[in-house]
Formats: structure tokens, C-alpha cells, sequence
């Protein structure tokens, strides 16, 4: 019912914006999008997943001894008495109401995962927040919607997202909180007054010497690996001549001392 209200609403709200002077300027945004595209967000998400993947071990074990507790009672209860039988049933009671409190605890509607991924996504909502509201006042934006919310679009024509846009306006902002000299700041003012267009041909042109500098690099390394090669066979014939000539005159030495004693044996 929300839904369609908000649909029937806003067709009414193009409607009048076309009998109107001056048009409605619609935008919308993709938050899934943008926060795939935020590398602070990313990083404590990755840290989250992480905490996430160790709550759900210890669950596991946990039903894990559990069962374990049921099997050793079934095998067992024919030679445990009615009250053992029944006070072990009752510590595995226990232990399965325990571990359904530490999974609520965890992941229940109030549990850790659910408020630590508010407190995760709340700073970049923030950040998003702000940037939208600086677009709209910037290029007269009447209404911009969040594509992915309940609210939902039919559809939207790529030229009206501003995910983006958005996502520059907050890493502009990063920026700007770690500018230091006033170089920085005038390498930023330039920065901020490219559009999109420049950006992606500047970034070309940036991946463009990036690949001529590691082709360059290899080639220099290709060079280095033949010298090398040349140097370590030329290392080898030298001691291959070495060892040859030390052994021609150890076998002269041998020769005439062999001779000489020889003849100190005939004498």
C-alpha cells in the first residue's frame, strides 16, 4: 500500500512538473553500489564478515556437543537410573536454551550482527546523505530516491544516476581531511573542477604510462636476466680454466715426485 502511494504520488508529481514552467529534476542514487565502492566501508564490512564467521563456529560446536550429549544418553540409558536419565536430560535442556539465547544474542533482530551493521553502514549513510543534498542544491534536483529502498522505480534511465557523483563528492571530502600543504590543496582544486569525462580519460591516460612504465620495466628486466647469464657463464668458464690448470699442475707436482722418488729407490 506504502508503495503504491509513493508510485501514485510521485506520477502525480511529474505530472504537474509537466504543465509546469519548470520541470521536475528527478535523480536517484544506488546505495549498494556506492558502498561497494567505498573502501573504508568495505574494510569493516570484511571485519564484520570475519567476527560473523566465528559466532557462527561457536554456535556449531556448540550444537555440535549438543548432540553429542543426546547420543551418549541414548546409548547409555539403559544402564543409567530413572534420575540420572532424567538430570542428564535436563543439563541437555539447558545447554539447548543456551545455545538458542547466544544465537539471539548474535543474530536475533537486537543481536550484535544487526547493531553492528547499523553502526557499519550509519557513517557512510551520513557521508551520502550529505553529498546528495550538496548535488541537489548544486544541479536543482527536486527529488532524488535511493533505487534499491522499498520505494523502488520502474524505471530509470542510466543518465540520472548520481552514484557516481556521489561517490566523488565523498572522496572528496576524504581528501580534504588528510590535505596537508597547499600544494595538496591546489593539486584537489584542480582535481574537483574535472568532470567525469575528463577523470576517465585522465585515469586512461594514467593506466596508458603506467603500462608503458611496466613494459619498460621488463624489458629492463629481460636486459638484466641476459647479463646475468652472460656474466654467470663467463664466471663458470673462468673456474672450469682455473680448475683445469690447478689440476695440470698438480699432476706435474705428482709426476716429478713420482721421478724423484723412483730414483731414490735405485740409488
Amino acid at each position: 500500500m506504502l508503495k503504491r502511494t509513493f508510485l501514485f504520488t510521485l506520477f502525480i508529481l511529474i505530472g504537474f512538473g509537466a504543465n509546469a514552467q519548470k520541470p521536475i529534476n528527478i535523480g536517484y542514487v544506488d546505495m549498494e553500489y556506492i558502498l561497494e565502492n567505498v573502501p573504508e566501508y568495505q574494510q569493516a564490512s570484511t571485519q564484520l564478515d570475519q567476527r560473523v564467521k566465528e559466532w557462527q563456529n561457536e554456535i556449531e560446536q556448540k550444537r555440535k556437543e549438543i548432540n553429542e550429549m543426546k547420543t551418549s544418553l541414548q546409548n547409555e540409558r539403559a544402564l543409567l537410573t530413572p534420575e540420572l536419565i532424567e538430570e542428564r536430560e535436563e543439563e541437555i535442556a539447558y545447554q539447548q536454551e543456551q545455545a538458542t539465547d547466544y544465537e539471539q544474542k548474535r543474530f536475533g533482530p537486537k543481536g550484535d550482527y544487526m547493531i553492528q551493521k547499523r553502526q557499519l553502514i550509519k557513517p557512510i549513510q551520513d557521508q551520502v546523505f550529505t553529498a546528495v543534498q550538496e548535488i541537489a542544491e548544486t544541479r536543482d534536483f527536486d527529488f532524488i530516491f535511493d533505487r534499491n529502498s522499498e520505494s523502488g522505480m520502474l524505471f530509470a534511465k542510466n543518465r540520472f544516476d548520481l552514484s557516481d557523483q556521489v561517490l566523488r563528492s565523498i572522496n572528496r571530502a576524504s581528501n580534504r581531511r588528510q590535505i596537508e600543504t597547499k600544494q595538496e590543496e591546489r593539486e584537489l582544486e584542480r582535481a574537483e573542477a574535472r568532470t567525469a569525462e575528463e577523470d576517465e580519460e585522465l585515469s586512461a591516460r594514467e593506466q596508458a604510462f603506467e603500462d608503458r612504465k611496466s613494459e619498460r620495466q621488463a624489458l629492463i628486466e629481460e636486459r638484466r636476466r641476459k647479463q646475468d647469464s652472460i656474466k654467470e657463464a663467463r664466471q663458470r668458464a673462468f673456474e672450469e680454466r682455473r680448475e683445469r690448470i690447478l689440476k695440470e699442475r698438480q699432476q706435474k707436482r705428482d709426476s716429478i715426485e713420482a721421478a724423484r722418488a723412483r730414483k731414490d729407490t735405485i740409488n
